[in-house]
């Protein structure tokens, strides 16, 4: 089973839904159908979403991966954790007028950091298991 994973990617998905609901509540207010219309708001809207949309799939097949290969709860929720706030913390950063690039830099830092660690210990348990 994937508990971890459910939880972690449940998470993640609220906070999904969330953005695609203000960018579509941007585009209701501006009568935008296609692109940013020129409006700030929504362009940040649309990118802090997009940008969400392109980083977390891989952290969420990471972190099933290692679930799936039996790593302890406490290794596959803890970037799981990361990944949620440091895709928060850029959230906040993108979306804050004027942007917050400080808070941007760190969202994207700890999405990075999290995504290499995930790399890391996904390939260290794979082969600590094929070698053992």
């Amino acid at each position: 089973m994937l508990l971890i994973t459910s939880i972690i990617a449940s998470a993640l998905t609220i906070i999904f839904i969330k953005l695609s609901f203000f960018v579509i509540g941007l585009r209701r207010k501006n009568k935008v159908g296609l692109g940013s219309g020129g409006y700030d708001e929504l362009e940040r809207a649309i990118r802090a979403q997009g940008n969400f949309a392109e980083y977390v799939p891989f952290g969420i097949i990471l972190i099933a991966c290692l679930e799936l290969n039996g790593a302890p709860w406490w290794l596959v929720a803890t970037p799981g954790m990361t990944l949620v706030i440091g895709r928060l913390i850029h959230v906040v950063g993108i979306n804050t007028p004027p942007p917050d690039f400080s808070k941007r830099v760190l969202g994207m830092k700890l999405t990075f950091n999290t995504l290499i660690a995930l790399i890391v210990i996904n390939l260290g348990w794979s082969l600590y298991h094929l070698l053992a």
